[in-house]
């Protein structure tokens, strides 16, 4: 069955900030983030370079890009959530994460980089995570683009989203391609 663009792009729906949190959500959310490394192992196994460079829809990235993307941006998070942990409502900086895409680190280091990336600093925001007070979840910093705070428990929903929507820009776009 054909899919729609939208589809494509958003393969398990735009996200939709949770208007509160629970410890069930919370660990629900942690959970995730500690399963994506695992879940970015399996979905470069026994991809080469050239099904790497297959955009998972029209005009959209690379498998090779959603992966240095993933890790830009998980760096970026577990950087603010320390920032929110230890500073008052810090302004954050944003950050071109589309021209980020196209830098030549994307093109020319090996997907495998930033997996590892994703495994150790997942590992770190994890054990953060689970440590931290029921006070540090309202914690927040200042996003100026959005105008507006974000608490960290709001953050690791937006990025158990994030964690999900990437895996499965791959995820399908291997079904589609029949690579097993």
């Amino acid at each position: 069955m054909e899919q729609t663009i939208e589809q494509l792009q958003y393969p398990i729906g735009k996200y939709e900030a949770p208007t509160a949190m629970t410890p069930e959500l919370v660990k629900e959310w942690i959970a995730v983030l500690d399963a994506l490394p695992s879940w970015m192992d399996a979905c470069i196994e026994n991809l080469d370079e050239e099904q790497l460079k297959v955009p998972y829809r029209e005009g959209g990235w690379s498998t090779q890009q959603v992966i240095h993307h993933l890790a830009d941006s998980h760096m970026n998070a577990y950087v603010r959530l320390k920032l929110a942990l230890t500073e008052d409502t810090p302004i954050i900086k944003p950050y071109a994460e589309a021209a980020w895409a196209e830098l030549i680190d994307t093109q020319k280091v090996p997907v495998n980089v930033s997996v590892t990336m994703l495994h150790a600093m997942h590992r770190r925001m994890v054990v953060l995570l689970q440590n931290i007070s029921e006070n540090d979840w309202h914690r927040s910093y200042f996003h100026p683009e959005h105008k507006r705070k974000f608490p960290i428990w709001e953050v690791v929903a937006l990025y158990a989203w994030h964690s999900r929507h990437h895996t499965e820009h791959i995820r399908r776009l291997r079904e589609r391609m029949n690579w097993r």
